[in-house]
C-alpha cells in the first residue's frame, strides 16, 4: 500500500486544526498508509525526507494543480511503482531553499498565503479528495 508522508515544520497547538488532521488521517487509511511528522519550527526538514520518496514541496511559487490533476498524479506515481510520496510544509518562514531543491514537484495551493497550520489541514483534505476521485466516490462532487 502506498505510503503518504506529510513533513511539517512547526507543531499544531490549536485543537480544531489537530482534530481536522486526525479526521483526514483516519479517512486516508482506506486508501494509503498516511503519516504526519512534525518537526521543530527550525528543524531540518530536508534531512527527514524518506529515501526514494517522490517529494512534493508546498510553496507559493509552485505549480497549481486542480484536484483531479493531483488525483491523476498520485495515481500515475502509484502505477509507476512509487511506494512513498512525501509532502513538505514549511513553518511560518516557508520551506528552506535546501528542501525545495530536493523536491520532484513544487506545488502551490493558491496565490494567497495561508497559515502553515491551516495548510496542513488543506493538504490532508486534498490528498483525501485525490484518492476519493481515483476511487470514484461521491466525496469530490
Amino acid at each position: 500500500m502506498l505510503r503518504v508522508s506529510v513533513l511539517c515544520q512547526g507543531r499544531l497547538k490549536e485543537p480544531y486544526y489537530a482534530d481536522a488532521c486526525r479526521e483526514y488521517l483516519k479517512r486516508l487509511t482506506a486508501f494509503c498508509r498516511p503519516e504526519v511528522i512534525e518537526l521543530a519550527e527550525d528543524g531540518d526538514i530536508a534531512a527527514r525526507i524518506p529515501k526514494g520518496a517522490y517529494v512534493i514541496a508546498l510553496c507559493i511559487e509552485g505549480k497549481k494543480l486542480s484536484s483531479p490533476a493531483l488525483a491523476a498524479l498520485l495515481e500515475k506515481l502509484a502505477n509507476q511503482g512509487k511506494s512513498q510520496i512525501c509532502f513538505l510544509i514549511g513553518g511560518s518562514e516557508g520551506l528552506p531553499e535546501r528542501a525545495k531543491a530536493l523536491a520532484d514537484l513544487s506545488l502551490s495551493m493558491s496565490d494567497m498565503t495561508f497559515p502553515h497550520h491551516l495548510a496542513r489541514v488543506m493538504v490532508l483534505e486534498q490528498i483525501y479528495r485525490a484518492f476519493s476521485i481515483t476511487a470514484g466516490t461521491k466525496y469530490h462532487k
